[in-house]
C-alpha cells in the first residue's frame, strides 16, 4: 500500500488506498480524450503551460523540498535543487520544443519532396523511482507532453505525497485536467495499463530487474519503451590528475542523495601504486565529512536511506565485500538509532568478484580499485554489465578523451562527474538500460517519425 514513513525515524505518517482495475481503466478513457484534443495544439500552444510550470515549481520550491525529504530522506538542500533542475528542463523544452517539432527536409528524387513529420503516439505509461522523486518524472513527463502525448504516472509506493503534488502541479498550471494523472496501483492492477489500447510508450526509471520484467510486458504488446536503470560507473584517475580535484569530484558524485544514484561515481579505479595512496587518504578525509543528520537540517549532507530493505541489503553487500577480501577502511557499520541510517563507507582493495565492484551498491559506500596501468584500468572499467556513465581524470585533456571514447557508457565526463543536463541526451547501454531522455533524442522517443514524400 503507498505511504509516507518518514525513513530518519521510520515513523508511519499516512496511507493511501490503491484504486481497483475499473477505476484505472476509466482513468486511461479520460486521459485519452485529453490527449486527442492536446494533440491537435501547435506545439506553441503546447509549451504555454510548460512555462507557467516553471513558475509554479518555482514558487513553491520550498514546500514541494519538504515533501521530498519528509518521504525519501533527501537532504532538504539537495530537494531545493532538484525542483528548480525540474524548472529548468520546463524552460528548455518551452523554448525548444517548438524547433525539434518542426516538419524536418530530408532528401527525395529529383521529381520528389520529402520532409519528416513528428507525431505523438498517445498515452505514455510514466514507472518512477522514489531517489528522485520530481525530477525522474519531469525529465521523460516534459518531453512527451510538450510533443503531445498523454502521461499516466505509477509512482513509487513510498512517495504518494511527491506523485500527488505533481498531479496538482500540472493541474494548476493549466494543462488539460487529465492530461498528467497519478495512479496508486498494485503491480498487478498495473497490468492492465499495459494492455490499455491507448497506451503506446512505457518509460521507466530504476533497477535492472525492474528493467527486464517492464520491458517484458511492454514487447509482449509491441509498445516502445525507455529504460534508465541501474549502474556502476567507473572513475578512472590517472597519475597526472590533479588528485585533490578528482577526489572531491569523486565523493561529491558518491555521496549526492544519499549515496541513492543511479549515475553517482561507484568504483574508483586508481592507475598506479604511486597514485593510490594518495588519492585513497584524499577521499576517506572527504568522506569522514559526511555525518548523518537530520535531512530537513539545511546543512545536512547526508541523510538516511529510503527504506530500510534497501539500508539492510546495502550493508550485506558491504560485509560480502569484508568476506571476500575488501579493507572497510571507513565506516560500514549499522548505527544504533530509529531510521534508515547508514555511515559514510570506504572499502578499499576491491576487486572483481566482490558485489563491490560487480553489483550496484546503492548507497554511501566509495569502492577504491586499483589498476597497474591505464589499460588495466579501461578493462576493469568495461568489466561490468552496467554502461550508464563514467568518468576520467588527467591534466592531459586530451588523452582522457581518448580514453574516454573506449569506455562502454552512455555518458562520460574529463575531469567532472556525470549528471543529467537538459539540453544533452542522457541514458545508458547494456545492463543499464536503452533509449535517451533530454536533449532533442528525447522529445523523439515517443513519437512518430513520418516520412512524408510528395511527388510534383
Amino acid at each position: 500500500m503507498p505511504a509516507t514513513v518518514n525513513p530518519a525515524t521510520n515513523q508511519n505518517i499516512r496511507e493511501f488506498p490503491e484504486i481497483p482495475a475499473s477505476e484505472l481503466i476509466d482513468l486511461l478513457g479520460k486521459i485519452a480524450a485529453n490527449q486527442h484534443s492536446w494533440a491537435t495544439e501547435t506545439p506553441g500552444k503546447r509549451v504555454e503551460p510548460i512555462q507557467r510550470l516553471a513558475a509554479k515549481l518555482r514558487a513553491q520550491r520550498d514546500s514541494l523540498a519538504k515533501t521530498i525529504t519528509l518521504e525519501m530522506g533527501k537532504p532538504i538542500a539537495q530537494a531545493r535543487s532538484e525542483i528548480e533542475k525540474c524548472a529548468l528542463v520546463c524552460d528548455y523544452y518551452a523554448s525548444h520544443a517548438p524547433g525539434f517539432l518542426e516538419d524536418e527536409a530530408v532528401e527525395a528524387d529529383k521529381k520528389q519532396s520529402a520532409f519528416i513529420a513528428t507525431e505523438p503516439l498517445g498515452i505514455v505509461l510514466a514507472i518512477m523511482p522514489w531517489n528522485f522523486p520530481f525530477w525522474q518524472l519531469f525529465r521523460a513527463a516534459i518531453p512527451a507532453i510538450a510533443a503531445g502525448n498523454g502521461i499516466l504516472l505509477k509512482h513509487s509506493s513510498n512517495v504518494p505525497q511527491c506523485a500527488l503534488s505533481i498531479e496538482a502541479l500540472f493541474q494548476d498550471a493549466g494543462f488539460p485536467i487529465h492530461l498528467l494523472r497519478n495512479a496508486m496501483v498494485s503491480e498487478e492492477t498495473l497490468g492492465f495499463a499495459f494492455v490499455h489500447p491507448a497506451v503506446q510508450g512505457v518509460t521507466l526509471t530504476g533497477s535492472t530487474e525492474a528493467g527486464r520484467t517492464v520491458a517484458a510486458q511492454a514487447g509482449a504488446q509491441l509498445k516502445k519503451s525507455v529504460l534508465e536503470l541501474g549502474g556502476s560507473d567507473p572513475y578512472l584517475i590517472l597519475p597526472d590528475a590533479d588528485l585533490d580535484a578528482a577526489a572531491e569530484a569523486c565523493v561529491a558524485s558518491r555521496m549526492i542523495n544519499n549515496g541513492q544514484s543511479c549515475i553517482a561515481a561507484k568504483r574508483f579505479i586508481v592507475v598506479g601504486p604511486e597514485t593510490h595512496e594518495p588519492f585513497a587518504d584524499k577521499v576517506i578525509d572527504l568522506m569522514r565529512g559526511y555525518e548523518m543528520t537530520d535531512p530537513s537540517d539545511s546543512d545536512s549532507k547526508l541523510g538516511p536511506l529510503a527504506r530500510p530493505d534497501l539500508r539492510d541489503s546495502l550493508h550485506q553487500q558491504v560485509e560480502d565485500s569484508i568476506a571476500a577480501g575488501a579493507q572497510c577502511v571507513l565506516g560500514g557499520k549499522i548505527p544504533d538509532r530509529a531510521g534508515n541510517w547508514y555511515p559514510a563507507t570506504v572499502l578499499t582493495e576491491v576487486q572483481p568478484g566482490m558485489p563491490a565492484f560487480d553489483e550496484e551498491l546503492f548507497g554511501p559506500v566509495a569502492a577504491i580499485i586499483s589498476a597497474g596501468d591505464e589499460a588495466s584500468a579501461i578493462e576493469l572499467a568495461n568489466r561490468s554489465n552496467y554502461g550508464l556513465g563514467g568518468a576520467v581524470f588527467s591534466a592531459n585533456k586530451d588523452h582522457a578523451l581518448e580514453i574516454a571514447r573506449q569506455l562502454k557508457v552512455g555518458s562520460v565526463a574529463i575531469n567532472a562527474f556525470v549528471k543529467s543536463d537538459p539540453r544533452q541526451p542522457f541514458g545508458g547501454i547494456r545492463q543499464s538500460g536503452y533509449g535517451r531522455e533530454l536533449g532533442r533524442e528525447g522529445i523523439y522517443e515517443f513519437t512518430n517519425r513520418k516520412t512524408v514524400v510528395v511527388s510534383r
